[in-house]
C-alpha cells in the first residue's frame, strides 16, 4: 500500500512562544510544520511550496491574518485555514470562517481542541484535493466509460455519474432518442459497487402489459396456460446488481403501481406465486417523453416518478454538443473500419463540413448509422460527401415537423399528416419516423393500424 505524505502546516504568529509551542505539539502529532512571525513571510512560502494547513493569527502587524486568508482563497490554493484569535476578536473569527477559514482556535490554545481540529481540516482539504484531480481528471477525457464527449455538456454528466454511482439513490435518465441513455445506465452500474453483480436492461414498450409483468416479477409453474415451469424475473436475476427500465413512460399504469411497491418495500411476488421475494435491485429508468407533460397525461404516475427521480441526468441532444461531433466520428469509424475489415482513414474536409452543420435530430444513433453506411460505401482512404446518407447531404435535418399546418384544421388531422410525412421522409422506415417524432415504436403502430381502419371505414360508405 502506498504511503500518504506527512501533512505540511504553517503555523504564523507574531509572538514567536506561540508558534514555537503549537510547533512541538504538531510534531509530536506526526505532522511536518514550519513557522513564521510574518504574514507577507507566510504569503512567499505558500507561493513557493505547498501546504496542507495554515494556522494564523488573526491580528498581526503588516499582512493579518484575515488579508493571508482572503489571498490564499484569491488565487485558489486548496490549503486549509484555521485562525487564532484572542477572546476580544471571536466575532471577527466568525467572519473570517463565512469567507472560507475552517475554523478557528482561541488563545491560550488548548491542546485537545488542537488535536480535534487539525486532522478535521486535514480531512476536508484532502477531499478537496481529490475532487479537483477528479474534475481534471474527467476534463481531460475524451471517453468516459462507454460514452464519447469532450463539450461541457458532457463533462457535467460524467460528473453526475461519478456522484451518483456509489449511492443507493434510483436514477432517472431523460433525454431524446438516440442520445444514449443505455450507455448512461451502464456507467452508472459500471463505476458503482454492483459493478460485479448482474446489469439487466428491458424495454417497457417492447412488450404488452401481461408480458412485462412475466419479465420483471417472473411465474410460478402452473401460473396461466403453458406456464410449465417457474420462471424468475428480472428483478431476481439483478439482485444485488441493475435493473434498466427504458421508455418507462410506456409501462401501462398498473404495472407502475406494481412497480412502484417494489422500490418502495424492496419485496414481491411472482405471478401466480403466494410466497414475497426480498430483493436489493437499484433501478434506473429512462424515458424520451417530457416528465410534466407525461405526469399531466397519465403516462407517468407522478408518486412513482419522485421515487425514480432521486437523481435525474438530462442528457443534451447532439445538436447542443457539436463539438463532440468528430471525437464520435473517430470512435465509429475504428468500430466500423475493424467489423468490416476496412483501413479507411478519415473523412475529407467536405464531408466534415456537412456533417459538422447537419442538426442531428435522431442524434448520437443517428450519427453512428451514417457513420456506418459510410464505411460501407467507401472504398477509398477518405470518406466523401458522396457516402452520407443523402437527407444528411442535402442538409435535411428538419423533419415534417417543419411543413406549413393549415390554421383550423383539427388536431387530428395534423398528427397523421405529420406522421406520413416523417413516414415518407425516412423511406417508410417505421422505427426512424418513432425516433424522429419521439414516440415508441408501439405508439406508431396503432397510429397506423387506426389510420387504416379509417380508411377502411371510409371507403365502405
Amino acid at each position: 500500500m502506498a504511503k500518504h505524505p506527512t501533512p505540511r502546516i504553517l503555523i504564523v504568529d507574531d509572538e514567536r512562544s506561540i508558534t514555537t509551542g503549537l510547533s512541538e505539539l504538531l510534531k509530536l502529532e506526526g505532522y511536518d510544520t514550519s513557522e513564521t512571525s510574518d504574514g507577507k513571510k507566510a504569503l512567499q512560502l505558500l507561493e513557493k511550496d505547498a501546504f496542507n494547513l495554515v494556522l494564523v493569527d488573526l491580528m498581526m502587524p503588516g499582512l493579518t491574518g484575515l488579508e493571508l486568508l482572503e489571498e490564499i482563497k484569491r488565487r485558489e490554493w486548496s490549503t486549509e485555514v484555521i485562525i487564532i484569535t484572542g477572546q476580544g476578536t471571536i466575532s471577527t473569527a466568525v467572519e473570517a470562517i463565512k469567507k472560507g477559514a475552517y475554523d478557528y482556535l482561541t488563545k491560550p490554545v488548548q491542546p485537545d481542541r488542537l488535536r480535534t481540529i487539525v486532522p478535521k481540516a486535514l480531512e476536508r482539504q484532502n477531499l478537496i484535493l481529490t475532487n479537483r484531480r477528479l474534475e481534471q481528471t474527467i476534463k481531460s477525457m475524451t471517453r468516459y466509460d462507454d460514452m464519447v464527449g469532450q463539450s461541457d455538456n458532457m463533462q457535467q454528466i460524467y460528473n453526475l455519474v461519478d456522484a451518483v454511482a456509489n449511492t443507493t439513490a434510483n436514477v432517472l435518465i431523460t433525454g431524446e432518442s438516440g442520445t444514449g441513455k443505455e450507455l448512461v445506465a451502464r456507467a452508472v452500474h459500471n463505476k458503482s459497487n454492483r459493478a460485479r453483480a448482474p446489469f439487466f436492461a428491458l424495454n417497457c414498450s417492447a412488450f404488452p402489459r401481461d408480458i412485462l409483468e412475466n419479465e420483471l416479477f417472473g411465474h410460478e409453474k402452473g401460473a396461466f396456460t403453458g406456464a410449465l415451469n417457474e420462471k424468475p424475473g428480472c428483478f431476481e436475476m439483478a439482485n444485488n446488481g441493475t435493473l434498466f427500465l427504458d421508455e418507462i413512460g410506456e409501462m401501462p399504469a398498473d404495472t407502475q403501481a406494481k412497480l412502484l411497491r417494489v422500490l418502495e418495500d424492496k419485496r414481491f411476488r411472482r405471478l401466480g406465486g403466494t410466497k414475497e421475494l426480498s430483493v436489493d435491485v437499484r433501478v434506473i429508468a429512462a424515458t424520451n417523453r417530457k416528465i410534466k407533460q407525461a405526469i399531466s397525461d397519465g403516462k407517468l404516475r407522478e408518486d412513482l416518478y419522485y421515487r425514480l427521480s432521486v437523481m435525474e441526468i438530462d442528457l443534451p441532444p447532439l445538436r447542443e454538443r457539436m463539438s463532440d461531433v468528430q471525437l464520435l466520428l473517430r470512435e465509429f469509424l475504428k468500430l466500423f473500419n475493424e467489423r468490416n475489415s476496412k483501413a479507411i482513414k478519415g473523412f475529407t474536409a467536405e464531408a466534415l463540413e456537412i456533417l459538422g452543420s447537419y442538426s442531428w435530430p435522431g442524434n448520437v444513433r443517428e450519427l453512428k448509422n451514417a457513420a456506418e453506411r459510410a464505411v460501407i460505401l467507401c472504398n477509398e482512404d477518405y470518406i466523401q460527401p458522396r457516402h452520407l446518407p443523402a437527407q444528411i447531404a442535402r442538409g435535411d435535418s428538419q423533419t415534417a415537423k417543419g411543413e406549413a399546418v393549415d390554421l383550423g384544421k383539427p388536431l387530428h388531422e395534423i398528427e397523421k399528416d405529420v406522421i406520413l410525412r416523417t413516414l415518407k421522409f425516412t423511406n417508410n422506415n417505421k422505427t426512424k419516423a418513432a425516433e424522429l417524432l419521439g414516440i415508441s415504436l408501439k405508439t406508431m403502430h396503432n397510429k397506423l393500424n387506426k389510420y387504416l381502419s379509417e380508411n377502411a371505414g371510409d371507403s365502405n360508405s
